[in-house]
């Protein structure tokens, strides 16, 4: 497991975000000795889903106006379907996720987390993957999508779904562990 003691990781999520996606990087990160901070709009519990079916209402560490990404030296965005369609249209979270981008920071996405990505301005000239159905979005924002369990390209790291958790973790904890 890579050791990222003390690298200071930024997790942006809001109701509608896929469970596993937020609680399954999480762990790994602090297992791997990350400080993570998990970031949502008001700062407040976030409703969590398994699917299409409510599951966790789950803490969060900070509002989004409380922090700046020059605190953090990786961001993580988790999918559900909900989750990144609320984000992308949040002008401080797009906001948030860019300055990430401009800065060359690393970020871990997982299967819907690329629609935030779009926003910012950060899939275009990238090789990744998403949930099948972004694949067109991110195609016209000038990504060059495949249907891989998990993707690394530069400071990017993108999976699919929910089941390629296991090998996102492994790649996003390198990912960060060289950046940090």
């Amino acid at each position: 497991m890579a050791d990222i003691k003390g690298c200071r990781v930024a997790v942006l999520a809001t109701d509608g975000v896929e469970q596993v996606e937020l609680t399954g990087p999480v762990k790994a990160l602090r297992q791997a000795g990350a400080d993570v901070t998990v970031i949502s709009p008001s700062g407040g519990p976030i409703q969590a889903f398994n699917h299409d079916t409510p599951g966790d209402r789950l803490p969060t560490d900070a509002a989004l106006g409380a922090v700046r990404a020059e605190q953090f030296a990786a961001l993580v965005l988790p999918g559900g379907v909900a989750n990144p369609d609320k984000l992308r249209i949040d002008p401080q979270a797009v906001s948030f996720v860019r300055a990430f981008v401009d800065a060359g920071k690393p970020i871990a996405a997982i299967c819907h987390g690329p629609w935030t990505l779009i926003e910012a301005g950060g899939v275009k000239g990238k090789r990744m993957t998403s949930w099948p159905s972004l694949q067109t979005d991110l195609r016209n924002a000038g990504a060059a999508w495949v249907d891989e369990t998990c993707v690394v390209d530069g400071t990017l790291v993108t999976s699919r779904k929910p089941d390629d958790i296991p090998q996102f973790n492994d790649r996003m904890l390198a990912l960060f562990a060289a950046a940090a």
